[in-house]
């Protein structure tokens, strides 16, 4: 009985232990969107709802807008995911299906080291050797090219800085690419053997078992994996910091200079001078803090989606 007892006990603290670690998550989230609300009150009383659709950055005036680092910030993003998610989709493919036995592990490792590289490395390297080299070759190459086609002409238009919204997004592009290869591998390595061996026997191609099974039964751990880079992506600020330009404007050509929410808070926090000044690095805090958070339920949305269709 003794023994019953101190088990029911012990049952009891461990339930009453869990649910006491999940209150505290989520009064610490309370509290982080709580101190931004609070924080960025005095800029939005300042500027009102324009402040999300003023262009403007100059702390002499006191004139603040945030479209610039909003704008940056989701363009970067975007080039990073477009890079990253068919190479990393295509790793992790040949890391499960194509690749010989020995090289299997040691190019898994190697590309899993990528994660743990620290951002201020991939900002050094960016800003010495990757900018560079765009500036000398990609970038010349990309406005000659496509130099007075309709849409691009406009998109890759500038002299080639080699900083820019576009190297970030290389920048990027490499820091997500191990999150999606590493989760889309062990998500393909869970298909059933016998879906892609019935597949091949009907003559399928490589291709075609990639496109019509192995991508369909994992894509909810594959979105998954494409949210968790995106939000990389989303937050990263040093490596960004780096080889991004800090320009506080906005511009159709990728090739250009610009800057991003995470970068405009760590350049000029420790700068910032006066109530309001400090209240607009804060409310690019709590509109960065959105952005992932509608980017989140949006995942989460499409996994319930993907899960009630496969019932």
């Amino acid at each position: 009985m003794s023994a019953l007892n101190r088990l029911r006990a012990t049952d009891i603290a461990f339930r009453n232990l869990t649910r006491i670690a999940v209150f505290a998550v989520l009064a610490l989230l309370s509290g982080v969107m709580l101190a931004l609300v609070i924080g960025s009150v005095p800029a939005f009383r300042a500027f009102g709802i324009s402040f999300v659709a003023t262009e403007v950055w100059n702390p002499v005036t006191e004139k603040f807008g945030a479209l610039a680092p909003i704008y940056g910030t989701l363009v970067t993003s975007f080039i990073a995911m477009v890079i990253a998610v068919p190479v990393g989709l295509m790793i992790a493919f040949f890391l499960t299906e194509l690749c010989p036995p020995g090289l299997r592990r040691p190019i898994g490792i190697a590309i899993e080291l990528l994660a743990g590289i620290p951002s201020i490395i991939y900002g050094i390297w960016g800003l010495f050797v990757f900018a560079p080299f765009l500036q000398k070759h990609v970038q010349p190459f990309l406005i000659e090219t496509f130099d007075g086609v309709p849409g691009l002409q406009d998109l890759l238009a500038g002299p080639p800085y080699g900083i820019g919204l576009l190297t970030a997004g290389f920048i990027l592009a490499i820091m997500v690419l191990p999150f999606v290869t590493a989760i889309s591998r062990d998500v393909f390595d869970a298909v059933p053997a016998v879906l892609k061996e019935a597949t091949y026997g009907l003559g399928c191609t490589t291709w075609e078992v990639f496109k019509h099974v192995t991508l369909p039964y994992t894509r909810g751990g594959v979105i998954g994996g494409v949210m968790l880079g995106l939000g990389r992506a989303l937050g990263e600020t040093m490596a960004v910091t780096f080889v991004i330009g800090n320009a506080h404007n906005v511009s159709a050509s990728i090739l250009a200079p610009g800057t991003t929410i995470s970068a405009s808070i760590a350049n000029e926090f420790t700068e910032a001078v006066g109530d309001l000044y400090t209240s607009s690095l804060i409310a690019l805090g709590l509109i960065l803090f959105m952005i992932t958070f509608i980017v989140l339920a949006i995942a989460r949305h499409m996994l319930l989606r993907l899960q009630q269709e496969g019932r």
